[in-house]
């Protein structure tokens, strides 16, 4: 670690790396997949990748089975049952950032005209699933990226318009 005075926030991440390595690697070790992982603790494979990667809470119930899974201890995993930091810090998520920059008012407009009984509402971001595949089109690899979200209709006491 750095002699350079850091942050609160700075301080807890760093240790919570250090405890996500120990878990990488044990990952590792083990020659699992996010997708073998993943289908032994009955939850999405992206999940549990952004779980490792330190980007989700994990149920203390889920957070045993994978220490037995991967041969650590409670303790080892502990750092994954805390409500982590969430941050954009990688070329991907920038990618993403501009995909929503330029196509989400484009999909807005499109979800309003799919819900036009509902009212203006939004999409779920907490009754939600994202799954990530990969195709081939034409000899070429791509990427597809599902979300899926609850419609939720602004409303006071269930009324719209209030």
């Amino acid at each position: 670690m750095s002699a350079t005075p850091i942050n609160n926030k700075e301080y807890l991440w760093s240790y919570r790396e250090e405890a996500l390595e120990v878990i990488r690697a044990a990952k590792a070790k083990k020659g699992l997949t996010y997708e073998q992982i993943a289908k032994e603790l009955g939850v999405s494979e992206a999940w549990i990748a952004s779980a490792f990667l330190g980007q989700q809470f994990v149920p203390p119930a889920y957070a045993e089975k994978l220490a037995k899974l991967l041969d650590l201890t409670n303790d080892e995993v502990a750092t994954l049952t805390t409500h982590p930091y969430k941050g954009n810090v990688d070329p991907i998520l920038y990618r993403l950032h501009e995909v929503f920059d330029t196509f989400g008012p484009t999909i807005k407009e499109i979800i309003h005209e799919k819900f036009p009984e509902m009212g203006n509402g939004i999409m779920s971001a907490i009754d939600f699933s994202v799954s990530v595949d990969r195709v081939t089109v034409n000899g070429v690899d791509r990427v597809v990226i599902t979300l899926d979200g609850k419609f939720l209709p602004y409303s006071y006491n269930g009324k719209y318009p209030w």
